[in-house]
């Protein structure tokens, strides 16, 4: 499992990024993604849904932070 930290960041930057990483993704492998742009969940979303990628869980940690796993 590779992991993407955008915290810091705002879309579409984080958007940008994991389609850099998709690039070099195999089959079945999984991106964790770590953010916490106010738009982190619906642009998940929307992003695995266009992309025909498995959104695995996206969840709020107490810190204000988000993760989601993306299964390519």
């Amino acid at each position: 499992m590779e992991v993407l930290d955008t915290l810091n960041l705002k879309c579409p930057e984080i958007l940008l990024k994991i389609a850099v990483r998709a690039v070099n993704m195999k089959q079945d492998d999984v991106l964790e993604v770590i953010g916490d742009c106010p738009t982190f969940e619906r642009d998940i979303k929307m992003w695995c849904k266009r992309s025909r990628k498995t959104l695995l869980f996206i969840r709020n940690d107490d810190n204000g932070t988000m993760k989601c796993q993306i299964q390519f």
